[in-house]
């Protein structure tokens, strides 16, 4: 089984349309789909985009090789030969845009465009939506956990909760591009280029007579790399010590411990006794280490409580973004072709957030040219060239379409960027480090209101009058069908 190849990582109802768009005839009629989610994560302001580069690896690797070809030819859909051949010559040759990793997003907003055959388009929707949401997920998860943390050192402990071996490397991936400092494992540091980070567990402590021995045999092998984890017994009593001890003996040898780490109990008392034990004992330098489930609303109570913790062990709550395990995003057809020309298509539902913006649309964010800041996001058709040239915009709010909004003095930045045209790739992928350094400046474009943890401001996300009427017309249209 050839675990690499992604092109089946995908829904069986897409092969089974791609087979029926093949059967009758429709396989290279063009379709414009997009990626976007319908409501903010973790009852959030914001969300952090991430995945691109993962999704700019599986296109550039779908192939169906004999092994999926083999597979399909299983399947009780029982697959023409010739629909099979066909799918052994597959490459995309279509085009996709989407916003920069790092990017601030808000709801209803593409985050992905594809245009491409309808054959192509349906067959990486499952991917795409994967790929975008758990990432961007984890992502957003961990900038809140930023917001509250501040200057604090944040290390993601999260591998051995997270669904699977994917999971923990692209999670960490993600929180690291979110302002985390450091991963725990040790693969996605190869792979990434991410710093790891490291103490010991409590079977160290447990396999030896007595604390104080482990800790000093501990010390001996990586005696410029010491932290020591003091709660296997009794924190204050046996482990905080002990560990006092260890940081005069690598005094003694002119070197200095790291930190230690609490994890578990009372965090902000035993923090707080620990500063002052280790400061009464000449050690001021040595930093503490907090572990054990914590999530920005821990975080944020233990800085309320006066907690002495200068890094934060993350894992379980950001790697399963627990309190919100999925984002919900959706691929939503917006466009197909017709007599060689793109007509705009809708979905109506029953649940009026559900209702799709139908046409090819870009988004752009609003800045305030006196301000520098971000004033609200603007939605609007692709052939619309108003806002492109500075031209005075009127904001239609979608909760409240009856108080409209002109702006005039303002900049619009385009958000979605091309990555790939005619299946050939056109973007250049940024190092992690300049994504990093590029959602830190995202993040001081916008106020403070709307990037707080509790009770954020809603950031306006405005479509424009075209999109709006379009939209209105095309449900007016199929209701009186």
């Amino acid at each position: 089984m050839n675990y690499e190849n992604l092109t089946l990582h995908t829904d069986k109802y897409q092969i089974n349309m791609m087979y029926a768009h093949w059967a009758q005839g429709s396989l290279n009629e063009r379709a414009v789909f997009e990626v976007y989610f319908r409501k903010l994560p973790f009852g959030n302001g914001f969300a952090v985009a991430a995945g691109l580069e993962r999704v700019i690896a599986y296109i550039e690797g779908l192939r169906f090789g004999e092994e999926e070809i083999a597979y399909l030819k299983e399947q009780e859909e029982n697959y023409s030969e010739e629909f099979l051949q066909l799918l052994r010559e597959f490459r995309f040759t279509g085009n996709m845009d989407a916003v920069p990793e790092g990017t601030i997003v808000f709801p209803n907003e593409p985050l992905v465009r594809v245009e491409a055959r309808v054959f192509e388009a349906q067959l990486v929707e499952t991917a795409l939506l994967n790929f975008v949401n758990f990432q961007t997920l984890i992502a957003t998860k961990a900038s809140r956990i930023k917001q509250v943390a501040g200057d604090d050192v944040l290390l993601e402990f999260g591998t051995r909760r997270a669904q699977e071996a994917d999971a923990a490397i692209w999670g960490a991936r993600a929180a690291y591009i979110a302002g985390f400092h450091a991963t725990s494992n040790m693969r996605c540091g190869m792979l990434f280029g991410i710093p790891t980070k490291g103490t010991h567990a409590h079977a160290w402590v447990q396999g030896h007579a007595t604390e104080e021995e482990a800790f000093r045999k501990y010390a001996e092998v990586l005696p410029d790399q010491v932290t020591l984890l003091v709660d296997t017994y009794d924190t204050l009593r046996s482990g905080v010590p002990n560990a006092i001890r260890i940081g005069h003996m690598l005094e003694q040898q002119g070197k200095r411990m790291n930190a230690i780490r609490l994890d578990s109990g009372d965090l902000a008392y035993l923090s707080q006794r620990a500063r002052a034990m280790l400061d009464e004992a000449g050690l001021p330098y040595v930093k503490i280490v907090a572990s054990n489930d914590l999530d920005e609303n821990i975080i944020f109570n233990l800085k309320a409580q006066g907690a002495r913790i200068d890094t934060w062990g993350v894992g379980t709550q950001l790697i399963t973004a627990g309190d919100q395990p999925s984002l919900g995003g959706v691929y939503k057809l917006v466009a197909r072709e017709e007599d060689g020309a793109f007509i705009p298509v809708i979905k109506i539902s029953g649940n009026p957030e559900k209702v799709s913006t139908p046409g090819i649309k870009e988004v752009y964010r609003i800045i305030n040219r006196k301000t520098g800041m971000a004033d609200g996001d603007y939605i609007a058709l692709r052939e619309e060239e108003g806002v492109k040239r500075g031209e005075p915009i009127q904001l239609h709010d979608p909760l409240h379409p009856y108080i409209p909004t002109i702006i005039k003095d303002y900049e619009a930045v385009s958000l979605l960027r091309n990555i790939f045209r005619d299946g050939k790739l056109v973007y250049t992928m940024p190092s992690l480090g300049e994504i990093r350094d590029y959602h830190k400046q995202q993040m001081h474009q916008f106020w403070p209101q709307y990037l707080r943890k509790l009770n954020p401001e809603t950031y306006r996300v405005n479509i424009s009058v075209a999109a709006w009427q379009l939209k209105l017309d095309l449900i007016k249209r199929y209701r009186e069908q």
